[in-house]
């Protein structure tokens, strides 16, 4: 089996993550990659979450699509959050790894996190979901674009005259192996770059993107024999979560240019929702829908069903 995957770093972590799983699964297969460039990664004037840009999530996924369609590989790799809700005829996701944490990190010029934030403070991000919640609660703040992988932000966050901040998630700078007091093996990690200070943003404040931190394998058509190998490396908890969450957007019939944070968790065999929906339009003055409910885990799309009328 071949794994198509986009080149960044993270991408190639991720990517990586899977072959070892597969490869413990299946030790006497043969498991490749190979790297595909896609629009996302080309062209850096496009902009999720602005309309006029004409960008949608689709840049980081169809280069890989075609190859699948081709037959040049078996199965592509994507972070989750990254994948369009409504796939092409005869795409599907066959399975996801377990999720990594779903935290947004705040990576800072200033240490204590983001109350320590000076007023006025410039914060960076590529996330109109984040610099809404930003806003949401520190209205003072200044908001800009930042562009570029987990390395080159933090690289114009440590050299920028101006910058105060960076919000990234946590899963990346995990799986990337950058030192903070969170990561799993911190004592080996890479150091942030010097004068930097990362801080978790709370959960209960800041709800992350509709799958973050998974990492999702789409195929093409039928292939019993390659779904059953990858529904056997995929999470069952993981991949409730991720129909729940994205049977959700399908309601909300919401696209990359809708603000939306999403978590689902699970206990006792109940999921629970919780969503935070900000309006379109950025200059809007109504506050954001918020909502929560819980459903059965064995019917992820009913408790995504149950989050969308509390919402409504």
């Amino acid at each position: 089996m071949t794994l198509g995957t986009r080149g960044s770093a993270l991408a190639l972590a991720q990517t990586e993550m899977v072959l070892q799983a597969l490869r413990s699964a299946r030790p006497d297969d043969a498991f490749f990659h190979t790297v595909i460039q896609t629009t996302g990664d080309l062209r850096q004037d496009l902009r999720l979450g602005h309309p006029e840009s004409g960008a949608d999530k689709g840049v980081w996924t169809r280069e890989l699509e075609a190859a699948l369609a081709g037959g040049t590989v078996q199965a592509a790799v994507h972070s989750a959050k990254d994948v369009p809700t409504d796939l092409p005829d005869g795409f599907h996701l066959a399975g996801c790894l377990p999720r990594a944490a779903v935290d947004d990190m705040l990576v800072s010029r200033h240490p204590g996190g983001f109350d320590a934030l000076p007023p006025g403070a410039t914060v960076a991000t590529s996330s109109v979901r984040r610099a809404r919640q930003l806003r949401h609660h520190r209205a003072d703040l200044r908001i800009i674009e930042m562009r570029g992988n987990v390395p080159t932000r933090l690289r114009k966050l440590a050299e920028a005259d101006g910058l105060d901040a960076v919000v990234l998630a946590r899963a990346g700078l995990d799986r990337l192996g950058y030192a903070t007091p969170w990561h799993p093996a911190a004592a080996t990690a890479t150091p942030l770059p010097a004068g930097l200070h990362a801080a978790l943003l709370p959960v209960t404040q800041f709800l992350p993107a509709a799958a973050q931190g998974i990492v999702t394998f789409e195929v093409f058509g039928e292939d019993p024999a390659r779904d059953a190998l990858l529904q056997a490396i995929t999470d069952p908890a993981t991949w409730r979560a991720l129909q729940a969450e994205r049977a959700f957007l399908r309601l909300l019939q919401a696209g990359c240019h809708t603000p939306i944070g999403l978590l689902t968790t699970e206990s006792a065999d109940e999921l629970h929702l919780q969503a935070i929906v900000f309006p379109d339009d950025a200059a809007s003055t109504e506050p954001p829908r918020t909502a929560t409910a819980r459903g059965p885990a064995h019917a992820p799309e009913a408790a995504a069903a149950a989050l969308f009328t509390a919402l409504a």
